[in-house]
């Protein structure tokens, strides 16, 4: 994980994860960055941001999985 200043995410396109399930609990991430996954929280979007490698967010995702 990264922290964001390195990064300028304010012209960032941000999109619901089709992992948040919808409702208010809803990760947002971009493409606009093709290696790096930003991610942020919908309820929050002017709060902070993470930023992953992509290894780590696939190895995040799938242990999230049953």
């Amino acid at each position: 994980m990264r922290n964001t200043p390195d990064h300028d995410l304010g012209t960032a396109v941000w999109i619901k994860s089709s992992y948040s399930g919808g409702g208010n609990n809803c990760l947002e991430v971009t493409h606009d960055f093709p290696a790096l996954v930003p991610v942020r929280d919908s309820k929050t979007p002017q709060g902070p941001k993470l930023v992953f490698r992509p290894e780590a967010w696939s190895a995040f995702v799938a242990n999230l999985k049953p």
